[in-house]
């Protein structure tokens, strides 16, 4: 199979990676619990940011 087509085991996974993400998303509406849902993405997307920056990692747009 030549790379960049057809299904592959990556594809799949982030697939279903985020299918999980909205299901999750919508049980937090579901449960009135969506603001601290936001708030962890927020906080969880900087503090990997922060870690990147003290490992010397390259920083993605």
């Amino acid at each position: 199979m030549a790379k960049g087509k057809g299904l592959t085991i990556g594809k799949i996974r982030g697939g279903l990676y985020k299918g999980g993400k909205i299901l999750g998303d919508i049980n937090a509406v579901v449960r009135g619990t969506i603001v601290l849902r936001i708030m962890r993405r927020i906080l969880g997307s900087l503090a990997s940011r922060g870690i990147s920056t003290v490992l010397g990692g390259k920083r993605r747009p």
